[in-house]
C-alpha cells in the first residue's frame, strides 16, 4: 500500500466493518470522519484510561519466528494487557481506541485479520472499539499497534489510588509465568517435543487462554481487596517490586508458595529460563487485610489464589526459601528477551 492514511474504501471495508457497537455510554464510535468519541458517565463515576503499545504478529508462525530481542504480541494479547491494567484499578473496561502503524508491504487481508481478531477480543470482554487510526508508514518495518483503553468505576470501587499497607497479606491469582510459558513453548516447539510428550507442550502453548485478569479483579473488588497490580514484563519478581515501590513499603514473600504450573517448570528447565522473571500476564497481585478470606472468595468463583507473603514496614523486600533469605532486586530484563 502507499504511504499515508489507509484509503477510505479499505478503511470502511476492512476496519469499520469489523467493529460492532455494544456498550451503553459510548457516544459516536468509530467511523469515517469521526475524529473523537464521547463517553457518558453517571454521577460519582470515574473514567480510567491506560495506553499500551507493541509490535504485533498477525499469524502464529510469524509470532514464533520474530527477533527475540523484541516482544511481539498478537493484537489480542495487547488488548488484554491494556485491559488488565484497567481491571487492576478496580474499573470495568468499556472501550478501546486502536492505532495501527503498518509497513508499506501490508496487504488488505492482513488489516482485516488484525481488526477481526481485535473485534473478537473486545466482544469476549463486552467492550467495543470506539475509534483510532490506521496508517501505512515507511517508519516501521513491522506492524505496530497502540491500544488506549477506557474503563469506568464508581468512586467507591475505583482502586487507582489505593496502595498496599504494612500488615496486609499478599496474594496471587492463578499462576506465575503463564504468558512467558506460552511464548517460550511456541518458540521452542520442536526442542520441547524431543523431551516431553506432545500433550504437555500443547498445554503450555495454550496458556494464552488464561491472560485476562478481569474475573479475579471484579471478584476481588466485591470481596474487599485493598490494592491490585497485574503482573507482566519482568515476571512476578518485577511485579512484587513494583507493588512495594508504589506503596513505599517492604515485603516478605515465601518463594515456595508462589503458584507454578508443572508445564511452566518443565518448559523453563528445558529452555534454561527463570520462571520468576518471566512474562507473567494473567496473574493478578493483590493485598488484603484478610488474605485467606479473599482467597476463599476467589475460589468460590472458580479462580485459584494463594497467599504468598506479607507487606511490611520499611523498605526491605525479602524473599524466603526455606532457610535461605535474600533481598529482592530491582526488576531485571525479562527472561523472554534473554534466553527464549
Amino acid at each position: 500500500m502507499k504511504i499515508g492514511k489507509v484509503p477510505e474504501n479499505v478503511l470502511k471495508r476492512s476496519v469499520f466493518r469489523q467493529i460492532r457497537n455494544r456498550c451503553e455510554g459510548v457516544d459516536s464510535g468509530a467511523g469515517a470522519g469521526r475524529d473523537f468519541c464521547g463517553f457518558s458517565l453517571a454521577e460519582k463515576e470515574r473514567m480510567v484510561s491506560c495506553v499500551q503499545e507493541a509490535p504485533i504478529a498477525i499469524e502464529e508462525e510469524e509470532f514464533c519466528c520474530q527477533d527475540r530481542t523484541e516482544v511481539f504480541m498478537t493484537i489480542r494479547e495487547l488488548i488484554l494487557k491494556c485491559v488488565n491494567n484497567l481491571a487492576a484499578g478496580g474499573a470495568k473496561p468499556v472501550a478501546v481506541l486502536l492505532v495501527l502503524m503498518l509497513p508499506a508491504h501490508t496487504e488488505e487481508a492482513q488489516i482485516r485479520a488484525i481488526m477481526g481478531k481485535a473485534e473478537e477480543t473486545c466482544r469476549e470482554l463486552s467492550m467495543e472499539i470506539a475509534g483510532g487510526q490506521t496508517r501505512i508508514t515507511g517508519a516501521v518495518n513491522w506492524p505496530l499497534a497502540v491500544v488506549t483503553g477506557f474503563a469506568k468505576a464508581p468512586e467507591t470501587e475505583c482502586h487507582i489510588r489505593k496502595t498496599a499497607e504494612p500488615g496486609q497479606d499478599i496474594l496471587l491469582s492463578k499462576w506465575i509465568g503463564l504468558q512467558g510459558t506460552a511464548v517460550t513453548a511456541k518458540r521452542n516447539h520442536q526442542k520441547l517435543l524431543e523431551r516431553y510428550p506432545s500433550y504437555l507442550v500443547e498445554e503450555a502453548e495454550g496458556f494464552g487462554r488464561y491472560l485476562s485478569v478481569l474475573p479475579e479483579a471484579e471478584a476481588a473488588v466485591r470481596a474487599g481487596v485493598s490494592a491490585m497490580h497485574d503482573a507482566s514484563e519482568g515476571g512476578i519478581l518485577g511485579a512484587l517490586w513494583e507493588l512495594a515501590e508504589a506503596a513505599g513499603c517492604g515485603l516478605e514473600v515465601d518463594m515456595r508458595k508462589l503458584p507454578l504450573r508443572q508445564e511452566t517448570v518443565e518448559v523453563c528447565e528445558c529452555c534454561n529460563v527463570n520462571p520468576y522473571e518471566l512474562l507473567s500476564g494473567g496473574c493478578l497481585v493483590m493485598t488484603a487485610w484478610d488474605g485467606n478470606r479473599l482467597a476463599a472468595a476467589l475460589a468460590a468463583e472458580g479462580i485459584p489464589a494463594a497467599v504468598v507473603g506479607k507487606v511490611t514496614e520499611g523498605n526491605e523486600r525479602i524473599l524466603v526459601n526455606r532457610d535461605e533469605i535474600r533481598y529482592l532486586d530491582r526488576p531485571q530484563r525479562d527472561e523472554i528477551y534473554a534466553r527464549t
